[in-house]
């Protein structure tokens, strides 16, 4: 399972932070995992705006959608987050009714997280040519599993 993750990570080591591109053939990638990792939590925005190569009028009706998605996205990161946290903090002293709890907080913050790149999904397809909404599903999905990927790798499995 770390290969395939670490698989779909390596689509995103191109020049510059360019996720959304693909290498020519036998071409060494000029990036690694962690410097793409290091740039989007630099600047997420930026690697989102290298990556979508949009026209100015196109800009005009992508960034306020971007914005509206980032900051509900945010929330739910947060709800994440906490429940993170809240495993962490009570690891050691783990009850079922905890773990069931905390799996549920969980379970809730990613059907919101799905609810909501489905929502995105249309909202950009309304506002960009089905390419451009296309990629730029594909960049916060590359996004996404890097960030999945570091946490599940930190997270402990329960005793």
């Amino acid at each position: 399972m770390r290969t395939l993750l670490l698989a779909a990570g390596l689509a995103l080591v191109l020049p510059g932070t360019a996720i959304a591109q693909q290498a020519p053939a036998g071409a060494a990638p000029a990036q690694t995992v962690d410097s793409v990792r290091q740039a989007v939590r630099a600047d997420k925005r930026a690697v989102v705006e290298k990556n979508m190569q949009l026209t100015p009028e196109e800009a005009k009706k992508f960034w306020p959608q971007y914005d509206a998605y980032q900051k509900e996205l945010d929330k739910i990161h947060t709800r994440q987050t906490r429940a993170m946290l809240d495993y962490i903090s009570s690891e050691a002293s783990m009850t079922d009714a905890n773990a069931k709890r905390i799996a549920r907080e969980v379970m809730a913050a990613d059907a919101d997280e799905q609810k909501l790149r489905e929502r995105t999904a249309r909202k950009m397809l309304g506002v960009l040519p089905a390419k451009k909404a296309v990629r730029f599903l594909q960049i916060e999905n590359k996004i996404r599993l890097i960030q999945r990927y570091d946490i599940a790798e930190q997270m402990r499995l329960v005793n």
